[in-house]
Formats: C-alpha cells, structure tokens, sequence
C-alpha cells in the first residue's frame, strides 16, 4: 500500500513540476511530506523531599533520582517529494556524478525553507540531503 502511494506521488510530482513557471539556480524544490514519529527517552530530575530553607533563607528542593519517560515526538529530519532539480545540481551531474536524485524522488532531508510563491513548499539545498528513499 505504502509503495502505491509513493508511485502516486512521483506521478503527481512530475505533472506538477511541469506547471511550476520557475527554475532553481542552487535548491531543490520540495513538497513536504507527513512528519516522521520517533520514539524519545527524555530523562526529568524527581524530588523525593519538599522545598526547604536553607541558611540563606533561600528555598530549594533537592533532586536526588532522574526518571526516565518515552515519548513519540517529530523526528529531526524529514520526507519530502522533489519538485524541481536546481540548474546547478544538473550541471553538475555530468561533470561529479553524484546520487542521482530526480524530480518525484522522496529524499531525507535536516532542513528547508518555506517557498512562500508555492503553497507548501519548501526549498532545500543540497548539503542539506541526507539521503534517498528506496521505494524497492
């Protein structure tokens, strides 16, 4: 199922790239995808006592155990649908071969930013890339 989406995907991502009126000089354009879950430890400091005053008059509490809770949260890095392929990436393919990322292609990416001249898109530069998703 998961698979057919992402055929789905690289077909719209393709007739939409032809629509879009612009051509990138160094970023890709990116349609985000759904936020990834992962699961985090997060460790909070546990108060055995109550607050007391110490000789200052100052009160404090002592924290003498650490407990630990799992939470899913939003990964750091996100799924994303290549628009665009920018002039630069394209020049430089025939020179330093690199991943060859193509528009429809799901990449893993730490950051974008908003492309505000297209809903929901978000332009990402190239050492921002970690990786592509297989779809095999």
């Amino acid at each position: 199922m998961e698979e057919e989406k992402l055929i789905d995907q690289s077909r719209l991502a393709e007739s939409v790239s032809n629509e879009i009126k612009y051509e990138f000089r160094e970023a890709f354009l990116v349609k985000p995808l759904d936020p990834v879950k992962v699961k985090k430890e997060f460790s909070k400091p546990v108060s055995t006592e109550k607050a007391k005053k110490d000789e200052n008059g100052v009160e404090a509490v002592d924290y003498d155990k650490v407990e630990t809770e799992v939470k899913e949260v939003d990964s750091d890095f996100k799924r994303g649908v290549v628009l665009k392929i920018p002039f630069s990436y394209e020049n430089r393919q025939q020179s330093y071969p690199e991943i060859d990322i193509k528009v429809g292609d799901v990449i893993i990416y730490r950051t974008g930013q908003w492309f505000d001249l297209l809903k929901d898109a978000q332009l990402v530069r190239i050492y921002d890339i970690i990786g592509i998703e297989k779809t095999e």
